[in-house]
């Protein structure tokens, strides 16, 4: 009690000191404490005044929305294929043994021996799964041995490891691009880059398929708008972002010029390697090796090595201030668990193997052109795609409505797969694609392809097609 009277007089001194702004805001702050108490007691009182009868009324006339949505009868999900063999360059799919043109298996190394018994000494060292992300009990020596191998591999400084190849680009994005900056994209970007820039919540500006033109009159509007707010625009940060070569149209895109395009406006340059990764270059260091491209000019590379390393994961690479900022702030890398050691034990033996055996791009190239070759002489279906490219797609010659082609498309794939030949139609998902492609065959070449396999699918397929679209 004796405390009392110099407690009292230290408030009275507190307020004789304050200012008369800092009182004036703390006495309409607690005016607005008090409003906002009784305001939230006047409506609890008109709900509790709600009668029995009107509260059932309520109730009778509210209608919730399902938890899920009625799905249609076409959709693919509810008539799933089944494979049950090994996937390979043979594979069974609904009892029928194929060749398969469906998986992205380029190199063939699924079927690789050595491989599958460096995966099964890492089971039988590690387990099975990791435990965790990579910064909470995920890492092994499994993971910084196969970092420090990319890292090498591509000649760049540092690598880091992702444990799903679709949040390897999707979480590189936003772990750089934020709200106020402003990415450059090419509208044949693929869906896992199209997520990342959703949530990196930055501007994007698509421009026109690997049209350079298109991709610098963007650019020159942008400057021009830029230097009316001079002091924004030294904040804004500008990024590029392109495939080696596109998932969706198999097109191959025009490095050299995006990299001048890059000095030319001082763009931070994010390339998404995936297919050109282990197919293209004498040595399968990807596009820029094939073109002849400083690596160093790119900013960030990012690839999967779910296709032709055949295992499961993703990796970038870049200088080591770039690399780790994704330690911390790649989502993927972050709250994801980490690859499991037996599959990040198999893509250290697949890269041994690309230094092995650099006869491997040669054949995957070589075939790529041969397949291309003979597939543009298909009747009632056109080949898209680099002559080079692993990857490749098959339209209808007389373009239609899209769910007329979608329709003939699927019947195809169906009666081909019954005849030995087993292929897959891209699919989309339509409502939330920025630019939804062309229903199409995506085809995918492997090295272990021989002239009479490309002629047995030619056969099949320009059969197939003929009565259907005759």
């Amino acid at each position: 009690m004796g405390s009392m009277p110099y407690i009292f007089y230290e408030i009275i001194d507190i307020f004789h000191k304050a200012s008369f702004f800092a009182l004036s805001l703390q006495a309409v702050l607690v005016v607005l404490v008090i409003w906002l108490i009784l305001h939230k007691n006047k409506s609890n009182e008109k709900t509790r005044n709600l009668s029995a009868q009107e509260k059932a009324e309520i109730i009778a006339n509210w209608t919730p929305e399902p938890l899920v949505g009625d799905t249609p009868d076409d959709h693919p999900s509810l008539a799933p294929r089944l494979v049950t063999s090994r996937v390979g360059k043979r594979i069974t799919v609904d009892g029928w043994d194929c060749l398969n043109l469906g998986t992205h298996n380029y190199l063939g190394l699924l079927e690789d021996n050595d491989i599958q018994e460096d995966a099964i000494r890492s089971l039988k060292k590690y387990g099975v799964g990791s435990c965790g992300p990579r910064g909470f009990y995920g890492t092994t020596d499994v993971h910084l041995e196969l970092e420090e191998k990319l890292a090498k591999f591509m000649d760049m400084e540092e690598a880091v490891v992702y444990s799903y190849g679709f949040s390897t680009i999707a979480s590189a994005i936003p772990a750089y691009a934020k709200r106020t900056d402003i990415c450059f994209v090419d509208e044949a970007a693929n869906f896992a880059i199209q997520k990342g820039l959703d949530a990196s919540r930055c501007t994007v500006i698509y421009f026109k398929h690997n049209n350079m033109g298109d991709l610098e009159e963007k650019l020159i509007e942008h400057d021009r708008e830029a230097s009316k707010n001079p002091k924004k625009a030294a904040k804004t940060r500008k990024f590029l972002i392109a495939e080696g070569i596109y998932m969706n149209t198999g097109q191959m895109c025009p490095l050299a010029e995006l990299v001048e395009l890059r000095k030319k406006y001082q763009l931070r340059f994010i390339l998404d390697e995936s297919i050109t990764f282990g197919t293209m270059g004498a040595t399968g260091r990807g596009l820029t090796e094939h073109l002849g491209v400083v690596r160093s000019e790119i900013d960030l590379i990012c690839a999967t090595l779910e296709w032709a390393v055949g295992t499961i994961g993703g990796f970038c690479v870049g200088s080591s201030f770039i690399v780790d900022h994704q330690r911390l702030s790649g989502l993927g890398y972050c709250f994801s668990a980490s690859c499991p050691p037996l599959l990040t034990r198999a893509a250290v033996s697949a890269l041994e193997k690309f230094d092995n055996h650099p006869e491997f791009f040669a054949e995957i190239q070589e075939c790529s052109k041969k397949f291309q070759k003979k597939f543009e002489n298909l009747s009632m279906l056109e080949l898209r795609g680099n002559p080079i490219s692993p990857v490749k797609h098959l339209y209808v010659r007389e373009e239609k409505a899209r769910k007329a082609e979608d329709a003939q498309l699927t019947e195809i794939v169906d009666k081909c797969i019954k005849r030995g030949l087993c292929l897959v139609k891209s699919q989309y998902l339509v409502e939330m694609e920025k630019k939804c492609p062309r229903p199409s065959i995506r085809v995918t070449v492997n090295r272990l392809l021989t002239d009479e396999d490309i002629a047995f699918a030619f056969k099949t397929l320009e059969s197939v097609s003929k009565e259907i679209l005759c």
